[in-house]
């Protein structure tokens, strides 16, 4: 008999999802996702939290939004997904409002270039990093390997669309990892018997 899962707080999650929302930034927040719900809580595993990630990159809106969405809804539902991207955005969304406020009405300040500069530098940094953790995850074998350069020199060196690589790529990758052979029957009579 498998063990029930585990059922995480919306108290947990809060301060989870809060915490990513009061002290990450940049394009790589999804290190700060992995990290609070793969890393520290085991609420997922790395291939859930790969499955997420692909998921927010592919819909439409930006990915920190998808990826919270997908991690709530994930770990307590409809509430969860509410919470988990309330969370996530109301803290940046204040901060930035409060910055707006501060450099517009002071002209202009001339130590904000070496922040942003600063700031962007990092957030590459821990895109970078996101990269490599999830990737070992994610890429198993050549024909991963291949699918993600092949999608890497696609978009970065010959400027196609990202849609497009997607559309074309996407059903490459589905196709070389389709399942091989018969698939286990789910039905209820089988599900409960045990192995001899």
């Amino acid at each position: 008999m498998s063990a029930r899962p585990q059922r995480i707080s919306l108290a947990a999650m809060l301060s989870a999802f809060g915490a990513i929302g009061l002290t990450s930034f940049g394009g790589g927040r999804s290190a700060y996702f992995r990290h609070a719900v793969v890393t520290t809580r085991h609420w997922l595993t790395d291939s859930q939290f790969l499955e997420g990630l692909t998921l927010a990159q592919i819909l439409p809106g930006p990915n920190v939004s998808n990826l919270s969405v997908y991690l709530g809804q994930r770990l307590r539902g409809l509430r969860g997904a509410l919470l988990a991207i309330s969370a996530v955005l109301l803290p940046g969304a204040g901060m930035i409002l409060l910055l707006a406020i501060l450099y517009f009405g002071h002209d202009t300040l001339p130590q904000a270039s070496a922040v942003f500069k600063g700031v962007g530098a990092a957030a590459v940094g821990l895109a970078f990093a996101t990269t490599l953790q999830v990737g070992r995850a994610g890429v198993r074998g050549w024909r991963d390997l291949a699918i993600a350069a092949l999608t890497f020199v696609a978009v970065a060196f010959l400027h196609v669309s990202l849609i497009v690589a997607l559309l074309v790529m996407a059903p490459v990758g589905v196709w070389l990892n389709r399942p091989r052979g018969p698939l286990p029957d789910p039905s209820p009579a089988t599900a409960g018997r045990s192995r001899p």
